[in-house]
């Protein structure tokens, strides 16, 4: 009468394996530009500041991760006596240093 007969559609074909590579191509390309954008340039950060603490000696003017200015007055391998004024000296990690000063920046 008024309601008429529903007929079951043709299932789809087969996804050929093609699609499946191209699917994953956004993945690709995300991990691609994640590599370049975040993860290289940390490494040589890394790298840069490895160097830069090996390359530390008695006399040298840094800053450490929290704030602290001194001068290196002995070395250890992996602490350091800082001497942040006369007669103090703070004993830190050598991965606590931040940055290297030119020298005569302590007064």
């Amino acid at each position: 009468m008024f309601i008429s007969n529903a007929y079951a559609q043709a299932a789809p074909a087969a996804a050929s394996s093609d699609s499946g590579l191209l699917g994953m191509l956004p993945l690709v390309l995300m991990f691609v530009v994640l590599y370049f954008v975040m993860i290289r340039p940390q490494m040589k950060r890394q790298k840069e500041h490895k160097a830069m603490i090996e390359a530390v000696q008695k006399g040298d003017e840094v800053v450490t991760a929290g704030g602290v200015l001194g001068k290196i007055s002995k070395l250890g391998d992996n602490f350091i006596h800082l001497e942040v004024s006369n007669g103090v000296e703070l004993q830190i990690q050598r991965s606590a240093i931040t940055q290297v000063l030119p020298k005569g920046s302590l007064k």
